[in-house]
């Protein structure tokens, strides 16, 4: 009976399954123990395929059933115009999760290099995992070791980053299938490990929060009508009254473009902004206009409405803010629309920034899809206090998105050892200590504020010295054992 699914097209719904299984562990499930399971049933039936072009389309059937999943959200945004975008979501769901699976598949193929093929599906996997987050600007989403995001587990990653949070799902994985009860154990072994590792590291004292007040503005703008010219102003003053409701903090925060103007246009904008703050500073999200070039800004305003400091977003979505290419089709073709310049795209910041904000410290900005790069991160030119994301996760709708790219977020402040402050048009936003809890958040898809202090931050962490050098060169020794090991002759 199990001779059956080792063949045909049989193999390849069971691939697809085992891959729809592994994405359960994924935010807002968190099971863990599924993706476990799930690897070791995939690692069990790589290990059995006969061929390259077996273990190209296994891998790749796994591969999508995991994105499928996984990026199920990814639908969301052709549903907010469903009769012109609507037809575009299940061909933009199977084109991106069999284009995600190509990973996957290469991971399988290049594991028949080792003469163990199981442990070398270990270490191509993580390998091409990580060139997920590099290739082609990188999608390092759903990865396998985000599933222990909001688990002692997670703090792992101040070691490794999520790559080692990977391997460790992997090799739990691995263990049961190469050496059965023995590997069981092991695994078991392994996991308590990791446990108590992140046990004793949240059990350590943390600076406590002081300083000044900030206030973070949730104003609830559904996507459908958030650029709606005849509801722009009833959004805008959604913001101005959160931001003076019971008088002012010290810092007010809106999110993502939470603006519907330019202060470019509409310049008496920004004297409307710090009235409602008494002139005290707020950051908030909104397009900026430089010439005939757009950017995706947080931009701080206060006093008499004089901008005091300015960050451009640097990694744009593909596609989403950007068309690839785009400005070689203006220069060469003269097609605008697909342009940074004179078009419909943004235009990129220049990279990382850390901004000096005076008595609030300095803090790492992030806008968005920035923060599910660890990497990105870790590029800081120099170490900040804290990290501030601004998001508008309204494109994510209400089921997985919103909450995996929080999950990411918290992710980065285990990594570096810094509190995150996390501000949300419709959630989640959220306040972050340097290990990656949370310490205060809005309920999602509600209009309010929350008033909080900035918590402490830790001492630069080995990932946030090294990145993720240590991982890479743990993948290069078990890359030699699976080299020199032998696979069994009988299975």
């Amino acid at each position: 009976m199990i001779d059956i699914w080792l063949v045909g097209k049989r193999r390849l719904v069971l691939a697809f399954g085992l891959g729809a299984v592994s994405a359960l562990g994924q935010a807002p499930l968190g099971f863990w123990w599924a993706t476990i399971a799930a690897f070791a049933g995939l690692i069990w039936l790589l290990d059995r395929v006969p061929d390259r072009r077996g273990a190209f389309l296994t891998g790749l059937f796994a591969g999508a059933g995991q994105f499928v999943l996984a990026l199920n959200w990814i639908i969301e945004p052709f549903l907010i115009d469903v009769a012109r975008q609507g037809w575009m979501a299940p061909f933009a769901v199977l084109l991106l999760s069999f284009g995600l699976g190509l990973f996957w598949a290469g991971a399988a193929v290049t594991a028949r290099l080792f003469p163990d093929r199981s442990l070398g599906f270990v270490v191509s996997f993580v390998a091409f995992e990580w060139l997920r987050g590099v290739v082609l600007t990188g999608f390092p989403w759903a990865m396998a070791g985000h599933v222990w995001i909001g688990t002692p587990v997670d703090q792992l990653a101040a070691l490794g980053g999520p790559s080692l949070l990977s391997l460790l799902t992997l090799l739990a994985a691995w263990l049961p299938v190469r050496w059965r009860w023995r590997g069981g154990a092991a695994s078991a072994v392994l996991l308590a490990a990791g446990l108590t590792f992140g046990l004793l590291r949240l059990a350590q004292p943390l600076p406590e929060a002081g300083g000044p007040t900030l206030r973070l503005v949730q104003p609830n703008a559904a996507q459908a009508a958030k650029w709606d010219p005849e509801r722009a102003r009833e959004f805008f003053d959604r913001l101005l009254t959160l931001t003076a409701r019971g008088g002012p903090a010290d810092l007010t925060i809106w999110p993502e473009t939470a603006v519907p103007y330019m202060l470019e246009y509409a310049p008496d904008v920004a004297g409307m902004v710090v009235a409602a703050s008494g002139g005290r500073p707020v950051a908030l999200g909104i397009q900026r206009a430089e010439g005939d070039r757009f950017f995706n800004s947080l931009r701080v305003l206060e006093g008499a409405g004089v901008e005091t400091a300015r960050y451009d977003k640097a990694h744009l979505v593909p596609f989403g803010e950007y068309i690839p290419f785009g400005d070689l089709a203006y220069r060469w073709f003269g097609l605008r629309a697909f342009a940074a310049q004179a078009g419909n795209s943004y235009s990129a910041g220049p990279g990382p920034q850390v901004l000096n904000l005076g008595r609030f410290g300095k803090v790492l900005p992030l806008i968005c899809y920035e923060a599910i790069f660890p990497r990105g991160v870790n590029a800081m030119p120099e170490r900040a206090d804290w990290m501030l994301q601004i998001t508008n996760d309204a494109w994510f709708g209400k089921l997985t998105g919103p909450f995996q790219h929080f999950a990411q977020a918290r992710l980065r402040a285990v990594e570096q050892g810094l509190p995150l402050i996390r501000v949300a048009n419709t959630g989640i936003t959220a306040v972050v200590d340097a290990r990656g809890r949370v310490v205060a958040e809005l309920p999602f898809g509600v209009m309010e504020a929350l008033d909080t202090r900035i918590p402490g931050k830790l001492p630069p962490t080995p990932y946030s010295r090294w990145g993720d050098a240590p991982v890479l060169l743990l993948l290069a020794g078990l890359a030699l054992g699976a080299m020199a090991w032998r696979r069994r002759s009988a299975h």
